[in-house]
């Protein structure tokens, strides 16, 4: 072999490895999961290129907020699924606010087909969520909803998919059949079809420790949303509040936590895109991976 055309050859392989060396670097640097509702404007405006900058920001899976009419912003579910593989992204978790009992096979027909794992149902379904100048609370009483949330959760369970309820404030506050909301369905849902999301944020804004809940019922958290608050008690990027989140996750096991997602539901100054770069290196530093 020529001299010349040697040099090239090692140059071939050294680039080759490079390249792939870089490659291993970032996929190694991906970890964590980002709720696409802390991103939804951009979602809406041009979800690819939104996509593109969250698989950017380091990472690993998404939670999406953006069903309708049997699509995922705009995609089908096959589609959705594709793109997102295309980005190193996987579809983990869903919200699925809009959930009945008559709409809920097809949804997680839909849901299934996207490859998502959690089916969760963000806030009390078919109308009995209230928000309004009082704040946010509940209609038709917590027995009710615990029906639901099972009758829906058998349905999930048949298809492999896990249902979780995932909480806010009001959950925490006694009903006025004294009822403790959050309690009564831990207490009342069987967890072989329906267990819980802890949003960290709406746990220590209701005053409640999160700690006290693990430790009461193990095993049942199996989703976080990893959300800070700021000393006026308003969302903050990760790392960037008041809440101790390592104390929260030296429990992660005793919780049942299988996987996180920083969500933000406000950003106020900063744009959502800059603050989900700031929480990813928050979870960084405070030792998620």
């Amino acid at each position: 072999m020529e001299y010349h055309n040697f040099k090239n050859v090692v140059r071939i392989i050294m680039l080759a490895f490079l390249i792939s060396t870089s490659y291993f670097v970032t996929a190694q640097d991906k970890f964590g999961g980002l709720a696409l509702y802390t991103v939804r404007d951009a979602m809406e405006k041009n979800p690819k290129k939104t996509l593109q900058a969250v698989s950017d920001a380091g990472y690993g899976y998404i939670e999406a907020a953006g069903y309708k009419d049997g699509k995922f912003y705009g995609f089908s579910p096959k589609e959705f699924k594709a793109h997102l593989a295309s980005l190193e992204l996987i579809p983990l978790s869903t919200h699925q606010s809009s959930v009945s009992l008559e709409n809920a096979a097809s949804m997680m027909a839909d849901v299934k087909a996207a490859g998502f794992e959690y089916f969760v149902v963000p806030v009390p379904p078919m109308g009995l969520f209230v928000n309004d100048d009082n704040g946010m609370d509940m209609k038709g009483g917590v027995e009710n909803l615990a029906t639901i949330l099972t009758t829906l959760g058998k349905q999930a369970h048949a298809l492999d998919l896990k249902l979780l309820y995932h909480n806010h404030d009001f959950e925490f506050v006694k009903d006025s059949n004294g009822f403790t909301i959050i309690d009564y369905l831990l207490e009342n849902c069987d967890p072989k079809y329906v267990n819980f999301q802890m949003d960290l944020h709406w746990v220590t804004k209701a005053k409640a420790d999160p700690l006290v809940y693990f430790d009461k019922y193990p095993g049942r958290f199996m989703l976080w949303h990893v959300k800070d608050m700021d000393s006026q008690g308003r969302f903050a990027p990760v790392g960037n509040g008041t809440i101790d989140f390592g104390r929260i996750l030296n429990k992660k096991e005793q919780s049942g936590m299988q996987a996180y997602f920083v969500e933000q539901d406000e950003t106020f100054a900063m744009e959502p895109l800059e603050a989900i770069k700031v929480s990813h290196k928050g979870l960084k530093k405070i030792g998620f991976n």
